[in-house]
């Protein structure tokens, strides 16, 4: 359903609301609100609700609203929609619930879902199973309930809202942070217009700065592709809050990799490849509304801080440890700067404690605050909390804003107070600071959420929007096969993979012979057996004939056979690369640390294909073994490029096949020194299809 289509339900003229008790509410919150158009009630009894005249039918209303609130049974819904389409009517907001939500034992759900999209025709429907929209720029409430937002004022901007919980949507708009709204939407159902859809409406509308998505599913990841692209042309940033993060990974068939890049991980990895942040938290969420709202994406991830307590700097520095938002150190020039307009007992750093000494002089805090903001920081940020107002007096803190918005200024910095404690800034101070160009954010953990999703969304806006993905497996035809590691090693080589030469028999005589001819030392392994170093089908480092006889006798019946492999020496690292199929995304790249205790570290990164070699290498870099790779402690430094070589081939592979490999499962991948390779130790796959 094109976005563009929903134009009259973010700017009605004229409402129709059908139903009773959640009807009558519809209109009285539009009343509140003062919206300025015509509201038509409909209903077989009454004559009048709230004062307004009330229509028997459809087809007794005065015209074709721009909009309609259905709040009447599941039943009743079907025939009123398709009334509305008939007569031409913009949108309607399906409020019932016993559709496609109710789940396997209400038979009918499902049906009734079907029939609706069908009443609805070209017709946008927004849910059913939810509450509708609340248009805080219009005062057009298509609403069954109250609320705790303010109507905009005429030449005021603010963010929009969509969730898939009803109350979810009730309890933001109750926040006393002082974030504007625009819009608030309830996406229900989805049954006909999706979320992206809704959300690309709302962008653009010229009054809406920013977007926050709460996510319960991805529907379809292409129209979310378009909604990112959309979302950078307009310039307006993205927040989601997906759920979901605590459900189990999906149950594996072989592999580590199906328990490691679970729905989660591969979610996690679309947003980023979107440029949308992710935060995971209702408090987050709206603060980095906040900050997007007044300031929009930074240009960059580095902060500076100021308080008059060494407490505070502590904090703030503290709350900065392993996050991608950092507080650089202060060059010896800068840190003269500031050194210059405090007195000698003040030691200067970043973050900076400015002690009480000068505390209430304005002009002081001007010329230090503009010393210290002049290191073009990403973001400048003053932490102050403000009195209770009930019971002491804030006209001291006052001086300390204006010092802060003077020095703001004076650099054209951007720049947020942020509380300690969320409550500590009076609600009625927000809209007065964020008119000073001052974002007020309330709470340092949540500040510091705000801060990296915007240096996020900036860093992901600066790089050219990511290639859309490959088809899932649910697209191919045939069969699941599971081939055994010799084979699966066989397809990996013939396409360019660097794969040990090796051999399969099935006594320990031709283990012997094949291990003299491929020189010692060798591994020998029993096929068949998915994770063999937990059933002990493992012998490596075997030097000699003996060795050999030794192990393939102890090996002998394990499996389906034996498997005999030029031992790789010399390796400096182990990785693993694995591929998952994900029905909503395609190809999904997990790399992290490899081994035995892969599980057990989680040391990982999951990545959507297709992926560029940056961003791969990128990838590598943030895994906490990288420094193995890169020579910890003397040790001998890992061949990085042909490990990049390595994985970029496995994901070409993967992408020439994909919706054909459902797994593949590279655990080890030998990393060896500088000039020595990679080699794959260990390959399992299940594949669908022919490969290609």
């Amino acid at each position: 359903m094109a976005s563009h289509k929903l134009d009259r339900l973010l700017r009605p003229k004229t409402i129709a609301v059908f139903g009773g008790l959640q009807a009558t509410e519809v209109i009285k919150q539009s009343q509140k609100m003062g919206f300025a158009g015509e509201i038509w009630p409909v209903h077989p009894k009454h004559d009048e609700i709230l004062g307004l005249k009330v229509y028997r039918s459809v087809a007794d209303l005065p015209g074709s609203p721009d909009a309609a609130f259905v709040g009447v049974n599941r039943f009743l819904t079907l025939s009123i929609v398709r009334e509305l389409r008939e007569a031409g009517a913009g949108v309607a907001v399906c409020y019932a619930s016993g559709f496609l939500e109710a789940g396997a034992d209400d038979e009918d759900g499902a049906r009734l879902q079907g029939e609706l999209v069908e009443a609805a025709g070209d017709m946008p429907i927004i849910g059913p199973n939810c509450y509708g929209l609340i248009n805080y720029c219009d005062g057009a409430l298509l609403w069954p309930d109250q609320h705790g937002g303010r109507r905009l004022r005429p030449d005021e901007r603010g963010v929009a809202i969509i969730t898939q919980s009803s109350n979810i949507a009730i309890n933001m708009t109750m926040q006393t942070r002082g974030l504007p709204i625009a819009h608030v939407m309830t996406a229900g159902n989805q049954a006909q217009t999706g979320l992206p859809d809704m959300a690309i409406a709302l962008l653009e509308d010229e009054r809406v700065t920013a977007l926050g998505l709460h996510i319960e599913a991805f529907q379809s990841a292409a129209k979310f592709e378009a909604l990112a692209k959309r979302a950078r042309e307009l310039g307006k940033p993205i927040v989601a809050m997906k759920v979901g993060r605590s459900a189990q990974a999906r149950a594996a068939t072989i592999s580590h990799t199906a328990s490691l890049a679970g729905s989660d991980a591969a979610s996690s990895a679309f947003l980023k490849r979107l440029g949308i942040a992710r935060v995971n938290s209702i408090a987050s969420f709206l603060e980095t509304l906040k900050l997007l709202h007044v300031h929009g994406p930074l240009d960059g991830n580095t902060l500076c801080s100021m308080s008059c307590s060494g407490g505070e700097a502590s904090v703030m520095a503290d709350s900065a440890e392993g996050r991608d938002v950092v507080f650089p150190p202060l060059t010896p020039e800068h840190r003269a700067r500031v050194k210059s307009t405090l007195g000698p007992l003040v030691a200067v750093a970043n973050p900076l404690d400015y002690h009480t000494f000068i505390w209430n002089n304005e002009p002081a805090l001007t010329e230090t605050f503009t010393a210290m903001v002049s290191g073009e920081f990403s973001l400048s940020c003053l932490v102050l909390d403000f009195p209770r107002k009930d019971r002491c007096s804030d006209v001291d803190w006052w001086s300390t804003v204006r010092g802060f918005e003077n020095a703001l200024k004076t650099n054209k910095a951007k720049g947020a107070i942020v509380a300690s404690i969320p409550e500590n800034i009076p609600e009625e101070y927000m809209a007065g600071l964020m008119e000073k160009g001052i974002a007020p954010l309330c709470g340092i953990t949540e500040a510091f959420d705000a801060a990296e999703a915007a240096a996020f969304i900036g860093k992901a806006w600066k790089k050219p929007l990511a290639a859309s993905m490959a088809m899932s497996a649910n697209e191919i035809p045939g069969d699941m096969n599971t081939p055994d590691e010799a084979e699966a090693k066989a397809i990996l080589k013939k396409a360019g993979l660097p794969v040990a030469d090796g051999r399969c028999c099935t006594s320990s005589d031709e283990a012997v012979a094949i291990a003299d001819h491929l020189g010692y030392p060798v591994a020998l392994k029993a096929l068949g057996i998915a994770h063999k170093s937990e059933r002990n089908a493992v012998r490596l480092n075997l030097r000699d004939a003996d060795a050999v006889r030794s192990a393939a006798n102890d090996l002998a019946g394990l499996g389906s056979g034996l498997y005999v492999e030029r031992m790789v020496t010399g390796a400096v690292a182990e990785l693993i690369v694995g591929i998952t199929d994900d029905p909503q995304f395609g190809p999904v790249m997990t790399l992290g640390t490899g081994g035995v205790l892969v599980e057990l570290l989680q040391d990982t990164v999951t990545m959507l294909l297709p992926s560029s070699r940056e961003d791969t290498g990128a990838a590598l870099r943030a895994l906490r073994m990288f420094p193995l790779l890169n020579g910890y402690r003397g040790k001998p430094q890992a061949d990085l490029e042909a490990a990049l070589d390595a994985i970029m081939g496995i994901a070409a592979f993967a992408m020439n096949n994909a919706g054909r490999i459902t797994e593949l499962d590279i655990n080890p991948l030998l990393v060896c020194g500088t000039g020595h390779g990679v080699w794959i130790a260990d390959a399992l796959m299940v594949t669908k299809g022919e490969l290609k």
